[in-house]
């Protein structure tokens, strides 16, 4: 008799090299957007550039955030990647009938050669090892958690707008933020100041504890945090009395942006380490300051280049002229404007646009010429306008 789950093992399917689990999941390098050669360093620019889009601290999907986290975080380690190419890796919800782990988050396929089932052999001599990858223990064993990571502080992201003539060139603004900053009495530890900080006496300052499940198969060990330490390792023998033990207190800090020339609508500054403070000296978080350019009363921006309207009168347009304009910095520019021009004809500037953005020089600026009709006439513009009527004009 056969049980399995997910697709059907067919009895005339050539033998796998010892099959111990066939498991059904999504395609992590799928996730990545990756193909199954891929160098770690391909893996790990994929991540940053997925991982940028989709962070829900940035208004991303906090679903395929987490995809793509987990993705990384094995495809990211040549042993786990190693056994995820071997066996799969499981997911919850994908319980399937007659699973002995049903509401744990396995998807198990196994047969009984003795009665007939070709090629699905289950072998207990691997079994610890991909135990040790699925509950993070193994038959055991234990890995010490990076308890630096668990008290990192919590990134902000905040958004910010300037006008438009902030972007020609490089600028700093200044942020109030309302945060968790570190304690100024115990300086970060959560002790108070003079008292000692002691080892964790439950998990002797891994930060985990071990606790035994039983399945069909067996027992088996899986790690958790330590309830008493709730993970750190450490406990201070007498707590800050600022900050409760926590490390940190609310508060607020201002912070300096520099913001670079030519920055646009839509693009993020990180400032590393000034978000959330950590947890008893932890790592910060980072700041991500989201961009808006307002718009402007004159000047319409198109990528680096600038877009405005003049009105000229009639004869201008007809004779040719010269007038001024004022650039984006308030400055005059003599503007030429040739004879017989016709309304809509757009003259461009060089060099009077945007900064580009990390690099040099600037765009352009185009200014659409629009002929003025007067509204109201003097008796001598009329007799003038007369005389070119009768000239033809």
């Amino acid at each position: 008799m056969n049980f399995f789950c997910g697709e059907s093992l067919s009895s005339g399917a050539p033998s796998p090299r010892k099959n111990y689990l066939a498991l059904y999941t999504m395609d992590y390098y799928e996730i990545l957007g990756i193909t199954k050669g891929a160098s770690q360093d391909e893996v790990k620019k994929a991540f940053h550039k997925l991982a940028h889009k989709y962070h829900p601290d940035k208004g991303g999907d906090e679903k395929k955030f987490k995809e793509i986290n987990e993705a990384y975080q094995v495809l990211s380690d040549t042993a786990k990647r190693a056994q995820y190419d071997q066996y799969g890796r499981v997911f919850d919800g994908q319980q399937g009938g007659g699973n002995p782990f049903e509401g744990q988050g396995f998807n198990w396929a196994w047969g009984n050669k003795s009665q007939g089932q070709e090629g699905v052999e289950f072998d207990f001599e691997n079994v610890g090892d991909i135990f040790e990858e699925f509950f993070g223990g193994g038959f055991g064993g234990g890995r010490r958690s990076n308890k630096k990571d668990a008290r990192k502080g919590k990134d902000i992201q905040v958004d910010l707008e300037i006008d438009l003539e902030r972007v020609l060139k490089e600028s700093v603004e200044k942020i109030e933020l309302a945060k968790n900053v570190t304690c100024h009495r115990c300086t970060g530890t959560g002790a108070e100041p003079g008292s000692k900080v002691k080892e964790c006496f439950s998990c002797r300052g891994t930060g985990q504890v071990q606790q035994v499940k039983k399945t069909v198969f067996g027992s088996y060990t899986t790690l958790a945090t330590c309830p008493e330490c709730k993970g750190e390792g450490t406990i201070p023998e007498k707590p800050c009395n600022v900050c409760r033990g926590e490390g940190r207190t609310k508060g607020q800090e201002t912070i300096e942006i520099h913001i670079p020339a030519g920055i646009d609508t839509n693009q993020v500054i990180r400032a590393d380490g000034k978000g959330e403070a950590g947890r008893k000296g932890a790592k910060a978080g980072n700041l991500f300051v989201r961009i808006f350019v307002k718009k402007h009363s004159v000047f319409e921006r198109r990528g680096d280049d600038l877009f405005a309207e003049s009105d000229i009168s009639f004869s201008q347009a007809a004779l040719g002229a010269e007038t001024e304009i004022k650039s984006l910095e308030g400055t005059n520019i003599l503007l030429e404007v040739p004879s017989g021009t016709e309304s809509g004809k757009v003259l461009r500037i060089s060099g009077k646009g945007i900064p580009h953005f990390g690099g040099y020089g600037r765009g352009n600026m185009y200014i659409e010429l629009k002929v003025k009709t007067p509204k109201k006439l003097s008796r001598r513009q009329k007799e003038l306008l007369d005389e070119l009527k009768k000239e033809g004009l």
